[in-house]
């Protein structure tokens, strides 16, 4: 708990250069990735970024960074009401199937 507390003070910057080049700041956690999308919780809210060829280059979990290159198509901050909503929905469904 203590560690969540840290991060939460930290910045929330995001910042892209060239479409290529991603960091990230006030990372909490990075939930899944692969070549093109990874899923974050950061401080400002769940993101969802979309590319080619996407690396996941740096992680510091002790000051909350993210650094990743690839070719960087869109990105996407979730409504954390919408998550919400969605998980209950499948949860629901999955259990009326």
């Amino acid at each position: 708990m203590e560690r969540d507390n840290q991060i939460r003070e930290f910045n929330h910057v995001f910042n892209l250069v060239e479409r290529k080049n991603v960091s990230i700041s006030g990372v909490k956690k990075v939930e899944s990735f692969d070549s093109e999308e990874f899923l974050i919780e950061s401080v400002m809210g769940t993101i969802i970024l979309k590319g080619e060829g996407l690396e996941l280059l740096k992680l510091d979990t002790m000051q909350g960074v993210v650094t990743i290159k690839g070719l960087v198509n869109s990105l996407t901050y979730l409504d954390e009401n919408i998550l919400k909503k969605n998980k209950e929905n499948s949860v629901i469904s999955r259990l009326f199937k």
